[in-house]
């Protein structure tokens, strides 16, 4: 009885050995998608705050954007630098670092009694999101074999994403109800300082420095960094100052130069930040662009949506941010199956197929806008444009790593995620001068229906780069075995569709 005992223990042991890793793998992928909820909450949470944050530090109308602002070119300047960190120097750490100075800038944040203090802290969360977004990036491509366990981990990540702007506006308008605009400053520290803490318990160690690890590229991190830093600002501060103001066109040249010397740099380094290379795989470079036409059309929705919910409709901040509880759930249902059906038929068809359902609700919420509609109108329409929307920002950073070589997962995810913030800037900038043409003047009844009228328009250009997104995943590949077999586990080498 005893050798039978024995015998049947035997597998009992082996299975509970073999269901520690994947716990452990399921916690880190809990705390990388927690992360990335952060991130997204406080891309939006701000919003609703602003008129609160306006009157109560003294902001003038031209300088309260800048709240917003300065989060964004922050971010969009240092990513291909916060790339590049996690390669050199580990992923965990950048991810802990990140957390970090979002936890110590919020905190500054809610502190803030003058425009300049608050400015500055919200700087400083875009550097830490700019070091946190590219590492919680690699950490989930190379955590995760390419195929089936890497779909789902991006499902899980992008629910968290999506629904995460989202919620941020949701948030934002409890918190601010109930306890001031400094709230939405103050709610980040908890929750950075924690996931910070338990990133060296749940995150692998990065693996040691070596003497053969490459050197840090000076040169280029400088010229990327200030000359990405003056796009953003030029593509943020156009509208407010006018294209032709000396400030933007001084800052567009500025950042011209720079890039064009950073190009320069990188071709003659032996250790580049960002490789030239890495751009001779297809699904990289496909994914760039995917995700630059993304964020300039789908990326753009949610601003016209509040507009339309305050503007129009005269919602507060409560009330706009339950409107957004419908497309947070079918954001979050769109993420989970789009992981699910991309492993059984690849990210290429899947990919195309979430842009096409997208583009149809866009539509659908487009046609349904008008100053008598009722939300319920509106519901079908969020329903679609969420599933599809849901389905591409997860599927459209898992194309980008296809292929790409474990060590060089950093820049690839800092260069995915800096045409992710351009994108989305220049999308904004360009729809936002179409919605907002022909209101100058205007006020009442007549306001709120020109108003409309340019949303609408602005909501059916956004469609139409919906299609041309839809057209560049076409460019999307299955890569060479070769690749598949390198980049995969020796346990588990799941066929990779694309």
């Amino acid at each position: 009885m005893s050798r039978n005992l024995g015998a049947s223990a035997a597998p009992s042991a082996d299975h509970a050995t073999a269901a520690a890793p994947r716990r452990r793998l399921g916690l880190t992928l809990a705390l990388l998608a927690f992360a990335q909820l952060i991130i997204s909450i406080d891309y939006n949470i701000v919003y609703v705050a602003l008129p609160e944050i306006g009157s109560g530090l003294g902001f003038s109308a031209q300088n309260l954007q800048w709240v917003i602002s300065a989060y964004a070119v922050a971010f969009g300047g240092f990513l291909l630098l916060g790339g590049r960190a996690s390669d050199l120097f580990g992923p965990r750490r950048m991810f802990a670092l990140g957390l970090a100075l979002y936890a110590g800038s919020s905190l500054l944040g809610g502190l803030a009694a003058d425009p300049g203090t608050l400015i500055a802290a919200r700087a400083v969360q875009g550097v830490g999101g700019a070091f946190l977004f590219p590492a919680t990036l690699t950490l989930v491509s190379t955590s995760f074999a390419e195929g089936k366990e890497r779909n789902r981990a991006f499902a899980v990540w992008g629910t968290a994403g999506g629904s995460g702007m989202i919620l941020g506006s949701l948030l934002g308008g409890v918190l601010t109800d109930a306890f001031g605009w400094a709230s939405v400053f103050y709610v980040n520290v908890p929750l950075a300082g924690a996931a910070a803490l338990l990133s060296f318990r749940l995150i692998a160690p990065d693996a040691p420095r070596t003497g053969d690890r490459p050197s840090f590229d000076l040169a280029g991190a400088l010229t990327s960094t200030v000359g990405i830093t003056a796009l953003v600002f030029t593509l943020v501060q156009g509208p407010e100052s006018g294209w032709t103001s000396p400030v933007v066109l001084g800052a567009a040249l500025a950042g011209v130069v720079l890039l064009a010397a950073f190009v320069a740099v990188e071709l003659r380094s032996a250790h580049p930040l960002l490789p030239l290379r890495l751009f001779r795989n297809r699904n990289l470079t496909t994914g760039t662009v995917i995700t630059f036409l993304y964020m300039g059309t789908f990326g753009t929705l949610l601003y016209f949506l509040t507009v339309y919910f305050q503007g129009v409709h005269g919602y507060g901040p409560m009330t706009t941010g339950l409107a957004f509880l419908v497309p947070m759930a079918a954001i979050a249902a769109g993420s989970q199956t789009a992981g699910r059906l991309a492993t059984r038929h690849g990210i290429r068809p899947i990919m195309i197929a979430s842009l096409v359902v997208g583009g149809a609700g866009a539509v659908l919420v487009a046609l349904t806008m008008s100053t008598g509609a009722s939300y319920l109108a509106l519901v079908p329409g969020l329903i679609v444009l969420g599933l599809g929307q849901g389905a591409g920002y997860t599927l459209m950073f898992g194309a980008a790593a296809l292929g790409v070589p474990a060590e060089d997962q950093g820049i690839a995810s800092g260069v995915a995620s800096t045409s992710q913030q351009i994108g989305g800037a220049v999308g904004l900038a360009l729809l936002v001068a179409v919605a907002n043409s022909g209101l100058e003047g205007l006020s009442g009844e007549a306001l709120r229906s020109a108003t409309t009228d340019g949303l609408r328009t602005a909501v059916l250009l956004a469609v139409g780069g919906i299609a041309l997104t839809a057209l560049a995943a076409l460019g999307l590949r299955k890569p060479p075995a070769r690749e598949v077999a390198e980049h995969t586990s020796a346990e588990s080498r799941p066929v990779v569709h694309v």
